[in-house]
């Protein structure tokens, strides 16, 4: 053998395989996600090459070959970041998400169909955003803006957020109230106080992703709108026109339907909510600044999908209960819903008294998945500007602040159904408040997601700014229009 050779095999014998990061979840069924959060967290063995990061075989095969004990600590803290695209997705579909569509449904019949298509790629492009801050800049978006806005402006957004999300959460527990009242005869008053006393007792003892991971079944019961509307048999020439071509209506009900539709649907704790999930609890010090910068593109590709997912799942929801309320009360008639009995009784003649079950576990199951999402991000924010620790993995004694916020939050929204506001209508007109606060909150987000200095490299791509500019101005000028008409008393 020459030396030449020799030289060579020696090479080869001390140099690792290598896997890139698609490798790995193809060829070894370690997702993407999982490979990066070891690489950063647990120090797993990996090279860094034109930008890209690549794991060891042997360094893969000697965390896979750990007791699964082990392995379970380290997947933990990982489980907690998995999805959050559509975990919020399905948190946007919640009593708010039912009650307004169910409204528009029986008020427009399929008038307002388009705008689950339409606005599709324009809450893509805001959640991808809010990811992207987060992953790029390891902090909330509370913290991005502050650290490119002056605290004035950053103190009045997270004021209009908490102002959003409490009369939601207000909203949320009337209409949980309401379905419990419909089913077991209860009190609504009474329904309402214990509900809030459990959501903030299972906040503030239990784990939100455990508490998440058994109520996600629940949000299944939303699968009943997809399986009413196919039931129904409704016209699906007349849907499918419906959504390919938008219709409109110069009237202030119909633009009010519009901004309730777009704010229930592009919500501003949404924003807050996502961007918070991409953070890890745990902020990279520094040490492994090199390996973050080559996860980067990994982690935001995945994130991509997720929140694609996320949406999609969310707006076909929106679709289907427009359907299903469009052919079964519009249709007949009934164009005006006042209280959850009325939208549960839409199902009652084709689904009979188990109508009342389909509706009420969706309020219930949405509901309680929603109020700790909402109270969770106004916390979040709050605390992330006052620099509280945060948390809802912490015990309340390391982070009083921030579960004192979740506790106020929800107990604000309880008091508001002491003071005589129909649940239906509260969620209807809170999804008005959220389209309008939500189209100022944009304006901020994709300045920041543009801004080369914060962002880097990883500046929002071309078609989120297209379809994020197209957000900001279809929903401001529908609110500026709404706002007119109302001034100028126009019918």
């Amino acid at each position: 053998m020459t030396t030449l050779n020799k030289k060579k095999q020696f090479r080869n014998s001390k140099s690792p395989k290598l896997y890139s990061l698609r490798q790995a979840e193809k060829e070894l069924g370690v997702p993407i996600r999982y490979v990066g959060h070891l690489i950063l967290k647990h120090g797993l063995e990996s090279e860094i090459k034109n930008g890209r990061i690549f794991v060891t075989e042997k360094g893969l095969k000697q965390f896979l070959s750990k007791p699964k004990e082990e392995r379970e600590v380290h997947k933990k803290s990982f489980l907690k970041r998995i999805g959050p695209g559509i975990i919020t997705g399905a948190a946007d579909d919640d009593p708010s998400g039912i009650g307004t569509y169910s409204t528009v449904g029986a008020k427009f019949g399929l008038g307002l169909a388009w705008l689950a298509l339409y606005l599709l790629p324009m809450m893509t492009a805001a959640q991808e955003t809010c990811a992207r801050i987060g992953i790029v800049t390891g902090k909330g978006l509370a913290g991005a803006l502050k650290k490119k806005f002056s605290n004035p402006v950053v103190f009045v957004l997270i004021v209009l957020l908490i102002i959003a999300n409490t009369i939601n959460i207000g909203a949320d527990i009337g209409a949980i109230a309401a379905s419990v009242r419909m089913i077991l005869g209860i009190n609504f008053y009474i329904a309402a106080i214990l509900f809030t006393l459990l959501i903030i007792g299972l906040e503030v003892f239990v784990s939100y992703h455990r508490y998440a991971k058994i109520l996600k079944w629940l949000v299944l019961s939303l699968a009943a709108y997809l399986i009413t509307g196919i039931i129904i048999k409704p016209d699906w020439v007349a849907v499918i026109q419906s959504l390919a071509v938008p219709k409109f209506q110069f009237s202030t009900a119909f633009l009010t339907a519009n901004i309730a539709v777009i704010g229930t649907t592009i919500s501003p704790y949404l924003f807050f909510w996502q961007s918070y999930q991409e953070v890890e609890e745990e902020r990279d010090q520094g040490v492994l600044s090199d390996h973050h910068i080559a996860v980067i593109n990994e982690e935001i590709h995945e994130m991509r999908k997720d929140t694609v997912s996320g949406m999609s799942i969310a707006n076909i929801t929106f679709l289907f209960i427009v359907i299903t309320t469009a052919y079964v009360l519009f249709k007949n008639g009934i164009t005006n819903i006042e209280t959850a009995e009325q939208a549960a009784s839409a199902l009652k003649p084709l689904a009979g008294n188990f109508a009342y079950l389909i509706f009420t576990l969706g309020i219930l199951g949405t509901g309680l998945l929603a109020i700790p999402v909402l109270a969770g991000a106004s916390a979040y924010a709050i605390s992330e500007v006052l620099k509280w620790k945060e948390g809802l993995n912490l015990k309340f004694k390391k982070a009083y602040g921030f579960y004192g916020v979740i506790a106020v939050s929800t107990l604000i929204g309880l008091g508001m159904n002491f003071i005589g506001i129909n649940p239906i209508a509260a969620l209807y007109y809170a999804a008005v408040i959220n389209g309008i606060i939500a189209t100022i909150l944009l304006f901020f987000i994709f300045r920041i997601g543009n801004d080369r200095k914060i962002m880097g490299q990883h500046t929002n791509p071309a078609w989120v700014k297209i379809f994020g500019t197209l957000a900001m101005v279809f929903m401001g000028l529908s609110s500026i229009i709404l706002i007119a008409m109302f001034i100028l008393e126009i019918k």
